[in-house]
């Protein structure tokens, strides 16, 4: 036969059940509050993750936009400097087309100045040939009135003083000089010069009948005119 409790004893113990009981669902809804907890721990690291992604987005955009920004101002940079450089080469363009003219012009002013001195130099070398020959020509009309006086006898001194007269003609005539009679053309008086003028039969009027002495010119410059006799 099983002793029988006490009854305080008995009374004492059910209580003791019942904090059992509570104190097993204490732990059960501390349990559910932690596991809440550690979920929305768990949950946070999303959200961190999120505002990173979103702050990279953000980081990258910016990254982008200070690319192109950099990227505008290098094309800026790069206009500038081509347009520096076409203005530098309108410049010198301008420039070069300053000195092509001022050659020019240079080129043109040479090219005168060596015809005016080419043009000078022949002009003094005739002014010089024709004042030598003027000097000569006396010494020719000398020789031609030996000829004239010299007899039939005196055939060798008309060969020697012919031979003087054809070796200074020579000369003259190399250097541009050169004789001419006008007999029987018409009467020039910038060639000519009338010593007499009369009727003389076979001669038509204005003509050169005789010519007293030969004239001289140095290209159509005329060192001496011719001394005739017109007919009338």
């Amino acid at each position: 036969m099983t002793p029988e409790r006490p009854r305080g004893q008995a009374q004492e113990e059910a209580p003791s059940g019942a904090s059992s009981v509570d104190a097993a669902e204490d732990r059960r809804q501390s349990g559910e509050r932690r596991a809440g907890q550690d979920r929305r721990v768990s949950d946070e690291p999303y959200e961190g993750e999120d505002r990173r992604s979103g702050q990279d987005r953000r980081s990258g955009q910016d990254r982008r936009q200070s690319a192109g920004a950099t990227r505008q101002e290098s094309e800026d940079d790069c206009g500038q400097l081509v347009q520096q450089d076409l203005e530098e080469l309108a410049e010198k363009a301008e420039k070069a087309d300053e000195y092509l003219a001022l050659a020019q012009r240079t080129q043109a002013d040479f090219e005168n100045y060596r015809k005016r001195a080419a043009r000078d130099a022949s002009l003094a070398q005739d002014r010089g040939v024709a004042k030598l020959a003027k000097e000569l020509l006396p010494a020719l009309d000398n020789l031609d009135r030996a000829l004239k006086a010299v007899s039939e006898d005196e055939s060798q001194l008309a060969e020697g003083i012919k031979l003087v007269q054809t070796d200074l003609l020579s000369a003259l005539q190399r250097v541009g000089v050169e004789p001419f009679s006008p007999q029987g053309e018409q009467f020039d008086p910038q060639l000519h010069e009338a010593v007499a003028q009369q009727p003389i039969d076979g001669v038509d009027s204005g003509l050169v009948a005789e010519v007293f002495q030969p004239g001289y010119r140095l290209g159509e410059s005329v060192l001496r005119p011719a001394r005739v006799l017109v007919a009338a």
